[in-house]
């Protein structure tokens, strides 16, 4: 089976978010890594952010059944993105049989986009599931769990950080 997650964001508002709260709002959504990539450029951040809620609505939890910072987004040799999954979000995909994943990103001047695709183990080529630490495509997950932190009080009033809210993403 195939499921799917997209997710939009305005660039800006993820601007405010990191003028406003800096490290704090950095530390809680994104992994290490993907502060060092990004080096706080907003549209950056904001494809990231996009990915993460892509990726929790392809895997049927919402913002509540897998943290932040258990999806991470990094880049394959080629220079492709691709997902790591870690803690709640590994066990989730586990559970699902989950034996592939695909990202594409994309930003303009206003808006991030992400779009990510997750195939259970059932349609998957020759082989079936990858164990924990293969990477496929230049997606890789991980079995090394990284606690994974609520955003509750980051978002200001009327940011949406679900696909459920009026006029969202």
């Amino acid at each position: 089976m195939l499921s799917t997650g997209v997710d939009i964001i305005e660039i800006d508002r993820v601007r405010q978010v990191l003028e406003r709260y800096g490290a704090r709002f950095l530390q809680r959504v994104f992994t290490p890594g993907e502060i060092a990539y990004c080096r706080s450029r907003a549209p950056n951040l904001a494809a990231r952010f996009a990915a993460k809620e892509a990726t929790m609505k392809a895997l049927g939890t919402g913002v509540r059944g897998v943290g932040w910072r258990d999806i991470e987004v990094v880049r394959a040799a080629s220079g492709a993105p691709g997902l790591r999954l870690h803690g709640r979000g590994l066990a989730r995909a586990e559970r699902l049989g989950v034996s592939e994943t695909a990202l594409s990103l994309s930003h303009s001047r206003e808006y991030a986009i992400a779009f990510v695709v997750v195939q259970q183990a059932g349609l998957a080529a020759p082989g079936g599931a990858i164990p924990p630490g293969m990477a496929v495509s230049g997606v890789e997950l991980a079995g090394d769990a990284t606690p994974g932190d609520a955003l509750s009080g980051l978002i200001p009033p009327g940011m949406a950080v679900s696909g459920d809210a009026p006029g969202g993403n």
